[in-house]
């Protein structure tokens, strides 16, 4: 283990870390919140801390996927626990426990809550709660290899650990090059809703706050009433960027290399598309008694669509009041999730798919033995190490997800409650059903248990792998 390069690359972290929270600072001083006094003492500590840890230069820039792994979680962490500590001081949360619950739940892009009058809260807080869904969308590890030249040729091991999806590619061939692209697409996405936002009638502010939601399919919002309250327009436009922050980056890599026709023969996208299809279809039919016009139900049940299954969690209605029928829908999409490559959660749609060209093959194979069929997608060959990850990832995925409901049971809330708020916090998307639905927060549940969910959102967020290696003693040995 090179511990050293792991150290360089975590004081680099807090460097981050003290930028990102200078910007509500300058929210505070715009706005005349004395609160931001606390986000300027935490970002200076931060500095301080990383810059006196980066004086003693990295031994070796060497390192592996070991190395990777453990650095991209224990950079999460840091953030998580240094981002909360605003939130406590300011005293707008009761005990760092909440603080750190809502940090981690914004890194991650989760939406998870346990406010129940988010209106109280000062400009810069909400702004920093915000935007911590607009850091973790696209990962500050990524940012970090898009500004400087780490590691040598070796830090493709970074991007895979934080990326999502069973498999990892570069872009352009060199990984600097490639996260660098993915950032300026993913700027200038937040840049254009933004405006469009703003076209529509809404405040700079709000315009900007809600884009950080949606750009990293997050879900915090401005009012306790969620997006109950934005006009059709308002909730239309947000309902289209959520679908396509869900589309996977190299969609729009293709179109930014003027292969619009590539682009749209993408597989996973296509079955993204027709599955967020196919459920609005559906929840219509059923809910529409729920709503005064068709359109209405449309409108409503799209938005609810978009945001379970890009895991972004913003709502305009309470589904869960919503038919058994629609609400199993939604809890299905809650685990499909969006792309790979997308800075949505969930299992991902090219694992689902991959699976379920697995089982088509070995059915095939119980009927023709001795044929030979390979899994392709998107035109590729699916490797056995994929296929191997890939199952072992549902494997894990399995044991936490069981592990998590039996450890928040002792909490003794009911089942719905408990499934899918381990389901919401798992998969990153925010809120579940039962006493977690779209009106409610997790505030009902004990530390230990927001511990567990805390710990379900940082796995879900780097694909499980990364945070359970920290665990494993062999990680941690010597070369």
């Amino acid at each position: 283990m090179n511990y050293s390069i792991i150290r360089y690359i975590l004081c680099w972290v807090l460097e981050f870390q003290a930028l990102f929270l200078a910007l509500p600072c300058i929210v505070a001083v715009c706005y005349g919140e004395k609160q931001g006094w606390m986000f300027l003492f935490v970002a200076v500590g931060c500095f301080a801390v990383g810059a006196l840890g980066r004086l003693k230069k990295a031994k070796s820039d060497v390192f592996y996927a070991r190395e990777g792994f453990v650095t991209v979680s224990l950079s999460w962490i840091i953030m998580s626990l240094t981002g909360a500590l605003p939130f406590f001081l300011t005293g707008e949360f009761d005990t760092y426990t909440d603080a750190l619950f809502e940090t981690i739940s914004g890194f991650t892009t989760t939406g998870a809550s346990i406010l129940s009058d988010v209106e109280a809260l000062s400009r810069c807080t909400m702004f920093w709660r915000c935007f911590t869904h607009w850091i973790g969308g696209m990962g500050v590890l990524v940012l970090i290899l898009a500004v400087l030249p780490l590691a040598g040729g070796y830090n493709m091991y970074l991007m895979r650990a934080e990326s999502p999806g069973p498999t990892v590619g570069k872009l352009v061939p060199r990984v600097r090059h490639t996260a660098r692209i993915l950032y300026e697409m993913y700027v200038l996405m937040t840049i254009v809703e933004i405006i469009t936002l703003l076209l529509a009638g809404m405040p700079l502010y709000d315009s900007i706050t809600l884009s950080f939601g949606t750009a990293g399919t997050g879900g915090f919002g401005l009012l306790n009433t969620g997006a109950a309250e934005y006009t059709a327009t308002v909730q239309i436009i947000l309902t289209v960027f959520m679908i396509l922050f869900g589309i996977n980056f190299n969609v729009y890599f293709l179109i930014r290399e003027r292969k619009g026709l590539a682009a749209l023969k993408h597989e996973e996208m296509r079955y993204y598309l027709g599955v967020i299809a196919v459920a609005i279809l559906l929840i219509t039919v059923n809910v529409r008694e729920f709503f005064t016009t068709i359109g209405e139900t449309v409108r409503h049940v799209a938005f609810q669509v978009a945001s379970i299954i890009t895991t972004t969690g913003f709502s305009t209605t309470d589904f869960n009041k919503w038919p058994e029928f629609s609400k199993f829908i939604l809890v299905i999409l809650m685990f499909v999730g969006a792309c790979a490559g997308s800075t949505g959660g969930g299992i991902k749609i090219s694992r689902v798919m991959i699976m379920a060209k697995l089982a088509k093959n070995e059915f095939s194979h119980l009927i023709h033995p001795k044929r030979v069929r390979q899994i392709s997608l998107e035109k590729h060959v699916v490797t056995k190490e994929t296929l191997r990850s890939i199952s072992v990832f549902f494997i894990a995925y399995t044991f936490i997800y069981a592990a998590s409901v039996l450890l928040i049971s002792l909490d003794n809330l009911d089942f719905t409650t408990n499934f899918t708020a381990v389901a919401a916090t798992l998969n990153n998307i925010g809120p579940g059903l039962g006493m977690v639905g779209p009106t409610s927060n997790f505030s009902v549940y004990s530390d230990p248990a927001k511990y567990v969910l805390m710990f379900d959102m940082l796995a879900g967020r780097l694909e499980l792998f990364p945070m359970l290696l920290l665990f494993a003693p062999s990680t941690w040995k010597r070369n």
